[in-house]
C-alpha cells in the first residue's frame, strides 16, 4: 500500500474509531457481567452510556464517547479491586441514588479527597467500581 493510498483509507474510517487509536489511551474495557442486557441498562440509565449492537449482547461508548467496550459473562465479577475504574459525575449524591435504583450498591460513601469527592459502588453484577466529582456536594 502506498502512502497515498494509506492516507486516503485513514481519511476513510470514521471518526469514532480514529479517535480511540492513540498510543497510550485507555480506550476499550470488557466489564464482568451475569447478565449483559441488565449491565447495559445499568450503565444507559446511570451513566448516559449508548449502547450498540445486539440488545442481548451489546457494545457502549461512555458519555464522552472516549471509551469504548463490552459486558463480559466469561470474565469473574471483580469484585475486589485489582483496577479500580473511577466514573466522572456531576452530582455524586444523585449519582448512588440513581445506581441503587438501577440495582447497585453504595460500597464507600462520598468522602472528600482534595477538593473532590469520591465514592465506591458495585453494579448489579457485583463489580466494585468508583464515581467522582469536582466541588462541593
Amino acid at each position: 500500500m502506498t502512502e497515498s493510498t494509506q492516507q486516503q483509507a485513514t481519511d476513510a474510517e470514521p471518526a469514532a474509531e480514529a479517535r480511540l487509536r492513540t498510543h497510550g489511551k485507555v480506550s476499550y474495557l470488557e466489564i464482568p457481567a451475569v447478565d449483559a442486557k441488565i449491565s447495559g441498562a445499568f450503565y444507559r440509565d446511570v451513566f448516559g452510556w449508548t449502547l450498540r449492537g445486539d440488545a442481548d449482547n451489546p457494545h457502549f461508548d461512555d458519555a464522552a464517547g472516549d471509551i469504548i467496550g463490552a459486558w463480559s459473562t466469561e470474565r469473574a465479577i471483580a469484585r475486589e479491586p485489582g483496577v479500580l475504574p473511577y466514573i466522572y459525575v456531576d452530582g455524586i449524591d444523585a449519582t448512588l441514588a440513581s445506581i441503587v435504583e438501577h440495582g447497585g450498591e453504595t460500597v464507600r460513601a462520598p468522602f472528600p479527597e482534595g477538593d473532590l469527592w469520591v465514592a465506591t459502588f458495585r453494579d448489579p453484577a457485583g463489580n466494585l467500581m468508583g464515581v467522582w466529582q469536582r466541588g462541593s456536594r
